[in-house]
């Protein structure tokens, strides 16, 4: 009989565990996590640190719900799946719920975000071939370079992370490469024959949270639209309040109270990419919508999951976006995310290691002031999680801070004061 009993075990045998019998696909922080609460979690001999990743954006509701964790339990004491064989009493609900609540006529519910991405990529292609009769052998798709939607085969073929390419091709092709926030190159790329639309992040948040200019999706928007080409917006990291507005695709939020899309800033996707928060960490949902006209190129068995729209995740999914919308987390992510970059980059003024501040909402990172070959940022995040706080490097110098959007005024004051602290350590 397995021993389930992690407390009996300390983390430097449970890492080793890991190690020995595991996949070594991550490069994971010396740390081992036992609980979750909020904007907490605690190792297995109890310390208590900051989530300063939320499981990328995944835990936007803060780990543990009850609201979230209640849907789970009854749902689970029900039924949870039936496949798509039958229809199940959940979906539908569901289905309204959410093209509702995002604004559109259809939605595609999957369960991993890259299952999401590759789902928007097969619609994106079908529908240029089925309406706008482009020849399959010609169908292309536009992609920013410095992407990060996943690490599937076809993703990976139009990825710039070599660590992440090298040694899986041959690739797929059907994708032209441009520069993210490069107006001009994308006009140039919409000249090519066969483009079928234009696959981006509103925030590249692998890439260390490069946030575009502000006029950069609008034109993104206008160009699909000459050149009747669809947008295919990536909110997996970005969405359901994380960077102050409900979707960051909405632009600069000024709304009061419930989060609503801005007409004046609002740039609505042809096709929506959502995950992570949309499940509030609990169970894998993920989901395009688009409208009737460009989803219902899709027919019976011609794309599918057997687990995707199952009703345990429908049900976690709305708890999910419920808490969003009812605790005013949007709103919160924009009011924090204003004071922790305003204190950040008054410290930025007298840094030596601190060398640039950026961010949305409550999606933010810090530069640090060496190469992205040293090990400084993660010497640093080595010094948080001592401090108990924890982040995680990306792209070598570079560390992104995305706590959950529960967290209160008086929690990121102390954080800030853990990361100055720390950053003084390396001065």
């Amino acid at each position: 009989m397995a021993d389930v009993n992690t407390l009996q075990r300390g983390s430097q045998e449970l890492m080793e565990l890991e190690n020995r019998y595991g996949a070594h696909n991550y490069h994971p922080l010396p740390v081992v996590l036992d609980r979750g609460e909020g904007v907490y979690v605690w190792d297995v001999e109890g310390k208590r640190y900051y989530d300063f990743l939320s499981s990328y954006s995944a835990v936007n509701q803060g780990h543990c719900h009850p609201r979230i964790i209640d849907a789970l339990k009854n749902q689970a004491e029900q039924i949870t799946l039936t496949s798509r064989a039958f229809y199940n009493s959940k979906l539908g609900p569901f289905d309204e719920y959410v093209t509702q609540y995002f604004g559109f006529d259809k939605v595609l519910p999957m369960n991993s975000g890259a299952e999401a991405v590759e789902t928007a990529i097969k619609l994106c292609r079908k529908y240029a071939q089925e309406k706008l009769h482009i020849p399959e052998h010609k169908t292309k798709i536009v992609v920013a370079d410095g992407n990060f939607h996943g690490r599937t085969t076809t993703i990976i073929s139009f990825s710039n992370d070599e660590e992440a390419r090298d040694g899986y091709g041959p690739y797929t092709p059907g994708f032209i490469h441009v520069p993210y926030n490069d107006t001009e190159a994308l006009t140039q790329a919409m000249q090519e024959e066969g483009v079928a639309g234009f696959l981006v992040e509103p925030i590249q948040g692998e890439a260390g949270v490069v946030t575009p200019d502000e006029q950069y999706l609008r034109e993104a928007k206008r160009l699909c639209q000459e050149n009747k080409a669809l947008l295919l917006t990536d909110e997996i990291q970005t969405g359901i309040g994380r960077t102050g507005s409900l979707l960051a695709s909405c632009g600069p939020c000024t709304c009061q109270g419930v989060c609503e899309r801005q007409p004046e800033t609002y740039v609505r996707p042809d096709i929506l990419i959502l995950g992570k928060a949309l499940s509030g960490g609990v169970y894998p949902v993920s989901a395009i919508l688009a409208d009737d006209e460009i989803m219902n190129v899709i027919q019976p068995g011609q794309h599918g999951s057997t687990f995707g729209g199952n009703p345990l995740g429908v049900q976690v999914a709305m708890a999910a976006l419920d808490v969003i919308q009812e605790e005013n987390l949007t709103q919160n992510a924009r009011r924090l995310g204003e004071i922790f970059r305003a204190e950040l980059m008054a410290y930025k003024e007298n840094s030596k290691i601190l060398s640039r501040v950026r961010g949305r909402g409550l999606l933010n990172a810090i530069v640090i002031n060496d190469s992205p070959e040293s090990d400084t940022a993660w010497r640093v995040c080595l010094r948080l999680r001592d401090n108990g706080l924890l982040a995680k490097p990306t792209q070598g110098n570079i560390i992104r801070f995305a706590p959950p959007l529960v967290m209160n005024e008086e929690q990121l004051e102390d954080c800030i004061d853990i990361i100055k602290r720390t950053l003084q350590e390396f001065e």
